[in-house]
């Protein structure tokens, strides 16, 4: 099951997508051959991703190593990235039998009404199984490792339908659309306190600054394309070690501007590319929607308008769980990560306790922000404010579980995959940050029993808080 499991996640999403989408387009009704284009429209974007962060990395990573040397920034953990972690996690025994038992979960869910997404997003699911590998490597138990696993992943469908409604309104090409990651889904309750918190700030509303704002106030210099160059020149000169050498490194500093700039502008126009591959998938699915809404006034038209004019919400659908990467085009998620990169670099040096650099993981600063947008509504200074405060906390949450990751990471004995001679632990920002990840991992393992069935009792109060919610609706 290990072996087969890891071929199949090994193929990737850009050749997962084209099948999934192929048999899910003729289960819903849409004619093969659209529903594979579909399918290669999305599995083309993975690609046309995966070239330019890695375009990203390969050019920022130097730069950024250059940088950290010169100023002797070194921490003793070392940043492995998620493609690390994603390994592991799918090399030990829970990730040989996560997918089963995760699509096994959202089935039942569904079945009793207590989620509306069906999580498609399968090469994802390494989120659930690194943490059920951390939870085993920590209790030597694979029923408390399973155990943190699933609650993680109710928990994450449930905050996937809480703000399904607020993410198809905002980005208005993704209708009938949900993001079941608990990464993305970590950052909403700092979102929404945080929010709230500024909100309160007087004066702080006259900062309403969108992408659009930006451009139209600051014109060039509020160009994503025109900060990518400058951020990236700032980091390129920040490696220099003398005038002369900043001088003589004049060619490397602008060929690294125009490389993350190239980055900003290429994000949207990939992103393109899953917005037309959704598109067909998406119609189809509310169209599906509409007949049975039909039918279903037809049969209870005089309860349905009592509930309508009582006051509730639109009728519940049906969302797809897909991965951020479908949004992380947006102008203010491009403006925010690019920003948020050079400080949380400075920050993470002079943060007392902190003990992770991130450089790997860096690249997946642009995921933290597909939930978060939709209740900033794209204001860039309260989305900046948000992912520093997110950050931070992330930091010394890496910090801490890096024992744990470091201990799976060796259980595991994947070749390649190893912390460097030098180093105490390894571990990566785009797991180990996430609030819904460390909260579990130590309720889990920490509180034992008392926090085991804490954790327990809050997925099942979530779900039925959104099986109240969902009967309510329609």
């Amino acid at each position: 099951m290990e072996q087969v499991f890891a071929y199949v996640i090994g193929l990737g999403a850009a050749v997962m997508m084209p099948v999934i989408f192929t048999v899910l387009g003729i289960c819903i009704g849409i004619p093969f051959s659209k529903s594979i284009k579909s399918g290669l429209l999305v599995g083309v974007g993975f690609v046309g991703l995966g070239v330019v962060t890695a375009l990203l990395t390969s050019n920022l990573g130097p730069a950024l190593k250059g940088m950290t040397s010169l100023y002797d920034l070194h921490l003793p953990f070392f940043d492995l990235g998620w493609p690390a972690a994603a390994a592991v996690a799918y090399s030990t025994a829970v990730g040989a039998f996560i997918i089963p038992v995760c699509l096994g979960v959202n089935v039942l869910m569904l079945l009793t009404k207590t989620t509306r997404t069906v999580n498609i997003d399968l090469w994802n699911y390494w989120h659930f199984a690194f943490l059920g590998a951390m939870v085993f490597f920590a209790t030597d138990s694979l029923a408390w490792a399973f155990y943190a696993a699933i609650v993680l992943y109710v928990i994450t469908l449930v905050m996937a339908d809480f703000t399904a409604k607020g993410f198809q309104s905002y980005y208005t090409d993704m209708a009938g659309i949900s993001i079941p990651q608990p990464f993305c889904q970590s950052f909403t309750p700092f979102a929404v306190a945080i929010g709230w918190l500024l909100d309160r700030i007087p004066g702080f509303s006259r900062l309403d600054l969108d992408a659009e704002g930006l451009k139209r106030k600051f014109g060039l210099l509020g160009e994503p394309l025109f900060l990518g160059v400058i951020i990236g020149c700032v980091i390129g000169c920040l490696q220099c070690d003398s005038w002369k050498g900043l001088v003589d490194a004049i060619p490397a500093i602008l060929k690294l501007g125009v490389t993350v700039g190239a980055v900003m502008e290429l994000i949207p126009r990939i992103t393109a590319l899953f917005i037309e591959g959704l598109k067909p998938i998406s119609e189809a699915v509310q169209s599906m929607l509409s007949r049975r809404l039909e039918v279903a006034s037809r049969l209870g038209e005089g309860a349905r308008r009592q509930t309508l004019d009582a006051g509730s919400e639109t009728p519940q659908t049906f969302s797809i769980g897909m991965s951020p990467a479908i949004v992380i085009g947006h102008p203010t998620t491009l403006v925010v990560s690019i920003l948020l990169i050079p400080v949380i670099l400075v920050l993470s040096v002079f943060l007392p306790g902190n003990k992770f650099l991130p450089l790997a993981s860096l690249a997946g600063m642009f995921y933290l922000f597909p939930c978060v947008l939709p209740i900033t509504k794209g204001n860039v200074v309260k989305t900046f404010v948000i992912g520093l405060v997110a950050l931070v906390c992330g930091l010394y949450f890496v910090t801490n579980l890096t024992p744990a990751f470091t201990k799976a990471i060796a259980a595991a004995r994947i070749d390649g995959i190893a912390v460097p001679d030098g180093f105490e632990g390894g571990a990566a920002l785009d797991f180990a940050s996430a609030f819904w990840c460390w909260t579990i991992y130590h309720l889990t393992v920490s509180l034992k029993w008392i926090g085991a069935v804490g954790a327990g009792l809050l997925a099942l109060a979530m779900c039925a808080v959104n099986f109240i919610r969902i009967r309510r609706v329609g």
